[in-house]
């Protein structure tokens, strides 16, 4: 009788390790957190390179506010400009100009009267300034360009063009053109259409030579216009030198940029 017990112990221990499933190990992979340049991976190859040699997009999107002074007769000429809403504060020795981003307005000092073109100017030279990561902003088309040819060296050319609607000159065209050993902007040709009915097929050409870093980012320290022949740069015709330039994450108060008492509001 004994035995029979352990042999019935024994055939139910048989058939419980029978039914059982065998247990299968999972070796997991280990975790690695890959980056993602997320804010380059829109853009070219070639253009990304240049923003890169620049300090890179990541760190000019940080940036909240810009401002730059030119030396001008009579005192500078300081730009002030938000980065985020391009509201714009260029002061003059006798003018200031403001948009808060709606509003165009001016004021005189002395009752003397500007010689330009507000609505040209107000952005025109942050535009220039701010190069090569305005290339970045909504709206644009990219293409390669024929190289230049400059002094027995060869610039490799990005096209800039604009989609319908954006800006006040969206047929305006620039080409940017890089230096192939350090990737930095070097030459910028641009059409100007602002005022007129059609495109122009006259390019002017700014020659970008000497930068400075500013919050880590490589920004102009001087801009040489150059005449031209046949679209193409021949010669130095002036120079613009830009001095206490300051990055910085704030924000200024928005009323910095309205229209104060006594302004002109321009049309």
């Amino acid at each position: 009788m004994k035995n029979t017990f352990y042999l019935l112990m024994l055939i139910a221990l048989m058939i419980s390790c029978k039914d059982k499933t065998p247990e299968t190990k999972i070796e997991s992979e280990p975790y690695i957190e890959e980056e993602l340049d997320v804010t380059t991976s829109a853009y070219p190859e070639n253009i990304t390179k240049v923003f890169d040699a620049h300090g890179g997009l990541d760190t000019w999107n940080e940036m909240a506010t810009l401002e730059f002074s030119v030396e001008k007769p009579g005192g500078y000429e300081i730009t002030t400009t938000d980065l985020k809403d391009r509201y714009a504060l260029i002061e003059m020795p006798k003018h200031t100009i403001g948009f808060d981003g709606e509003v165009l307005w001016m004021k005189n000092r002395d009752n003397t009267k500007y010689e330009g073109d507000p609505k040209f100017y107000y952005n025109l030279m942050f535009y220039f300034y701010a190069m090569p990561f305005v290339l970045a902003d909504d709206g644009i088309m990219y293409a390669d360009a024929e190289p230049l040819d400059f002094e027995g060296k060869t610039y490799p050319g990005i096209q800039i063009s604009y989609e319908s609607g954006v800006g006040q000159s969206p047929d305006d065209e620039y080409v940017m053109y890089y230096d192939p050993e350090t990737n930095q902007m070097a030459w910028l040709a641009y059409t100007v259409t602002f005022g007129k009915d059609e495109k122009s097929k006259d390019f002017k050409f700014i020659k970008y030579s000497n930068w400075q870093e500013v919050e880590g980012l490589i920004l102009p320290e001087t801009m040489v216009w150059y005449n031209v022949e046949n679209n193409k740069p021949t010669t130095v015709k002036s120079e613009i030198k830009f001095v206490s330039p300051m990055l910085t994450t704030v924000v200024m108060d928005s009323r910095v940029y309205g229209r104060p008492e006594g302004a002109e509001m321009i049309q």
